[in-house]
């Protein structure tokens, strides 16, 4: 039993090695190529995928595996913000629900069925289009829809450990809720905030590149994955299939790799599941 236990960790380990590894290659990648994706070159217009351009060129003969590199980091660093920030008030609601009386609770509980109610692409629309758009726009609508189903994880925990023994004494200790919630509760949720956190990346980043590509996001000048793949429907039709298929393809690759970590770290914090 103790055998299989750390092969499952270990291989669990090296899975997320391997995720890590694929991201930082793309944000090193980006950083090498620098402004190439945006030179353009005229002599090589509408190339398909060969040796020495994998992705091909675009209409102006420029490099898409250089365009789509700097895309996915532009993305990346984007879905990771705004799922932080979703993440974080999901963590200071759950707890603020669990901890500081029937009222605060009824309201948080109040806004998280709204939240999950209420369709999810109308809402992102919404937002970005009140906040300017841009990348500004992308973080807040996605970090401002996001939050609600962490926010009654935690809040379900949070309310199950104050069941405990040591937890019920602290008030008569003189333990008011902020210190109770600070020491005693935000110890015991951080597994689930991290792994909250990890699955809400995925999300987050095909979010924001749908924004992108409804034309709610990044400016269209900007190379990030939705433009890219915005711009790419306007030459599918003259067969220049390459400038779709490559940026989407290197979309769901990361998202699935975002999706990986999140499952493996969650099945390496659950003794339960790595016993298995």
């Amino acid at each position: 039993m103790i055998s299989l236990t750390l092969d499952r960790r270990t291989r669990t380990l090296t899975i997320i090695f391997a995720c890590l590894i694929l991201f930082s290659g793309i944000f090193i990648g980006a950083w090498l190529y620098g402004e190439k994706g945006e030179i353009t070159n005229l002599t090589m217009r509408k190339l398909p995928p060969g040796w020495g351009l994998p992705f091909g060129t675009d209409w102006l003969g420029r490099d898409m595996f250089a365009r789509t590199l700097k895309g996915l980091r532009i993305s990346l660093g984007i879905g990771l913000s705004a799922a932080t920030c979703s993440a974080f008030i999901a963590l200071v609601l759950g707890l603020a629900a669990a901890t500081l009386g029937k009222t605060v609770d009824l309201v948080i509980t109040w806004l998280v069925d709204v939240g999950l109610a209420t369709p999810h692409l109308v809402l992102l629309i919404l937002i970005s289009f009140a906040c300017g758009g841009g990348a500004k726009g992308i973080i807040i609508a996605v970090a401002a829809s996001h939050w609600p189903a962490l926010t009654r994880i935690i809040r379900a925990e949070v309310i199950q450990l104050r069941s405990s023994d040591y937890i019920r004494l602290s008030p008569r200790l003189g333990r008011n809720p902020l210190w109770i919630a600070r020491h005693h509760l935000l110890p015991h949720v951080v597994p689930q905030f991290l792994v909250g956190l990890l699955l809400l990346f995925p999300h987050a980043i095909l979010h924001a590149a749908g924004l992108t590509f409804l034309g709610f996001g990044m400016s269209p000048h900007t190379p990030a994955i939705g433009a890219l793949l915005a711009e790419s429907m306007r030459y599918l039709s003259t067969g220049m299939w390459w400038l779709a298929v490559a940026p989407g393809l290197a979309l769901v690759v990361s998202v699935k790799a975002f999706d990986i970590i999140g499952n493996n770290v969650r099945a390496l914090l659950d003794p339960r599941t790595l016993r298995e």
